[in-house]
């Protein structure tokens, strides 16, 4: 298990790259990979967990029908190797961007076993509400 956890605001530069905290780094210091995620944002994994998601996503092929094969086909025509630069810089394809709707400021969000990249506004939409269904707990 990572354990990446914490959030943080960064902004794309002009060409299209986020510096990734410090905090976050050392795991992925062979590179990462980039994939559109659930609920509108982008999922940034480290070499082995992007291959555990490679695994799943092939047994969630083979086992499915014609959706099941869209979907996995979606995800890994979006899904890109990413760099990083001595700065804790990468860049993010465009069709990433646009599919995260990533400009301007860049929430960087710990999720336990992958980091995700979302765009503010969504952010509050999707996450921020789920506040009070944290606040009541499990039944």
């Amino acid at each position: 298990m990572l354990g990446f956890v914490g959030q943080f605001q960064h902004s794309l530069d002009a060409k299209g790259r986020l510096i990734l905290p410090a905090k976050f780094r050392a795991p992925f210091e062979r590179g990462g990979h980039l994939s559109p995620n659930t609920e509108g944002c982008v999922a940034l994994w480290t070499p082995g967990e992007f291959a555990r998601q490679m695994d799943e996503r092939l047994q969630q092929s083979r086992a499915g029908g014609a959706g099941e094969r869209q979907q996995v086909r979606y995800w890994s025509a979006n899904s890109s190797d990413v760099e990083f630069d001595k700065q804790g810089r990468f860049a993010l394809p465009p069709a990433i961007r646009d599919y995260g709707q990533l400009a301007g400021e860049v929430l960087v969000v710990g999720a336990l076993d992958h980091v995700e990249l979302w765009n503010p506004a969504t952010y509050a939409e999707k996450v921020d509400a789920a506040e009070e269904i944290f606040k009541q707990g499990s039944d």
